[in-house]
């Protein structure tokens, strides 16, 4: 009766807008911590299943990480979880094991110092996060839309422009010996500044090879518009169609953000030879995270497979997959 009475608190809390001023619900960093936390444990089991459904009709599977990972996310203070997603053998070609590195990050000074000085610091929150990928044997690491800086492209403030770099710049540069050090693909989320045409605005993923090179870039293709919301203060919608990127690790594609919402954008995709597609974001899981299972549900057929976590969405083809989230 306690357990009731008390679930029943929460509810009314979550019904009154209190526990989320700070972006969380009720308290918990997302949906999946306030049920686990508050359901029976046969009970989340059964909610996890038609939330997020069944991986080739198995429950989602954990897997151990090294020691030495785990070391640096308690000593860094980041969460750190691993899962494994299968899939149905193919007839032709042997099965491969594909291992994806999953990054979050909030920013980690005020949003009144310097820009440069942000910059290095949310650098530096993410190193011991990419030592810990690397330290796991990630083969593809993703980082969060524009990670490189504040998300600020709901204020229509002009000044958050100066985080913008060319493909090449700092974040590409500081990423790429990591790139080379683990032998990692990694997936480049940054505000573009198209220095050879006019020093247009991008929302642009830059694909950095395992070697450290640089692979491509893909432009955000749909971008909201929705009251204040408008992106379109910032950049328009990308040039770069719906490139797959042929990677050590397989044939990859990045669907940015808002573009998750648009089947077409998963399907055209798919139909260009994706084996993998990320959706790097940033949002907050209040926002978006009740849209995920139906968005999982509505595109699962256009692809073998397809499964979510968070805020990316990864399509798997003829392939074990290996998730690792920080």
């Amino acid at each position: 009766m306690d357990r009731v009475e008390e679930t029943k608190r929460e509810s009314d809390k979550l019904e009154d807008g209190a526990g989320s001023k700070d972006g969380s619900l009720c308290g918990y960093d997302s949906l999946q911590h306030l049920l686990s936390a508050n359901l029976e444990p046969h009970l989340f089991k059964e909610v996890s299943r038609l939330l997020l459904g069944l991986n080739c009709g198995r429950r989602l599977e954990s897997i151990a990480l090294p020691e030495s990972a785990k070391a640096i996310s308690s000593q860094h203070d980041f969460d750190l979880q691993a899962f494994c997603f299968g899939a149905d053998k193919e007839l032709l070609r042997e099965p491969r094991v594909v291992r994806v590195g999953l990054i979050q990050n909030s920013i980690s000074l005020p949003t009144t110092a310097p820009f440069s000085d942000q910059k290095r610091a949310i650098f530096q929150k993410l190193k011991p996060m990419i030592d810990a990928a690397g330290a796991s044997g990630v083969n593809i690491l993703c980082l969060q839309e524009a990670w490189m800086m504040p998300f600020a492209f709901c204020t229509r403030e002009k000044r958050w422009c100066e985080f913008a770099e060319p493909v090449d710049g700092e974040s590409t540069q500081y990423l790429q010996g990591y790139a080379q050090k683990y032998n990692m693909v990694i997936i480049n989320p940054i505000l573009e500044r198209d220095v050879n045409h006019g020093e247009t605005i991008w929302n642009t993923a830059v694909i950095i090879g395992n070697h450290g090179n640089i692979v491509g870039k893909h432009r955000k293709n749909h971008i909201p518009r929705v009251a204040d919301f408008n992106e379109s203060t910032y950049y328009m919608e990308g040039n770069s169609g719906h490139p797959v990127f042929e990677t050590a690790y397989g044939k990859i594609a990045v669907n940015i953000c808002y573009g998750r919402h648009h089947p077409l954008n998963w399907l055209a995709f798919g139909l260009n030879g994706a084996e993998i597609v990320f959706n790097p974001s940033a949002t907050v899981g209040e926002l978006s995270e009740p849209m995920w299972p139906i968005e999982v549900i509505f595109y699962a057929p256009n692809f073998n497979s397809c499964s979510q976590c968070l805020t990316y969405v990864i399509y798997i083809s003829s392939s074990e997959f290996h998730f690792m989230l920080a």
